[in-house]
């Protein structure tokens, strides 16, 4: 895809065209919303915000990197769910019965043993539990450099802080979800615990 003209052609009022960028972007934009919010209900309405939102902005998008433009209104979207969910704190009936591991049927290894596999999965939900303890600032950078991958400038573009805020957020993020799982480590696979030595 030449993102450049799909964008010009997108800026110019084109569904089709954004819907382009759509398909492209839907399945990062979901990941830092879900590992953001932690819900997958939340995190797809997130989602959906951010596009609806991202097409009505398209016209004043000026350049540079579209992913970041795009995420920044993401990870915005997802502050204002998590503003919303701590107003008016709720569980569904649905919440307490689905698995939450829908969002990474993709990442099952067909070679994985069922042992490992819910080993994988316990990890998995104590790092989520983590990783919502977080204050949201840190969770986001953390969410964006360690599971996304984004590097320093990028996550400082998103999130439209200077690098020096970033890299510091992203210092606490980590110490703080560092010390939740050394006080969690008896719900760790015993593999990732620390050695009483």
């Amino acid at each position: 895809m030449d993102e450049i003209r799909v964008i010009k052609e997108a800026q110019k009022g084109s569904v089709a065209a954004f819907n382009q960028l759509v398909m492209v972007y839907q399945g990062t934009a979901y990941n830092v919303a879900y590992r953001v919010i932690g819900n997958g209900d939340a995190a797809a309405d997130a989602c959906q915000d951010a596009f609806l939102k991202a097409y009505q902005a398209i016209k004043q998008y000026r350049g540079g990197s579209f992913k970041s433009w795009l995420l920044r209104i993401v990870t915005n979207a997802c502050y204002d769910q998590l503003r919303y969910k701590s107003r008016r704190p709720a569980t569904s009936l649905e919440d307490m019965t689905e698995n939450s591991d829908d969002h990474s049927e993709k990442l099952i290894d067909g070679e994985e043993r069922p042992e490992e596999l819910v080993l994988r999965g316990e990890l998995n939900e104590v790092i989520q539990r983590g990783i919502n303890h977080l204050p949201e600032d840190q969770r986001v950078v953390l969410v964006l450099s360690d599971v996304q991958g984004f590097s320093y400038q990028e996550i400082a573009e998103i999130v439209d802080q200077p690098l020096g805020t970033v890299k510091s957020r992203l210092s606490r993020g980590r110490q703080r979800l560092r010390d939740f799982l050394l006080a969690q480590q008896e719900l760790l696979p015993s593999q990732y615990r620390l050695n009483d030595e």
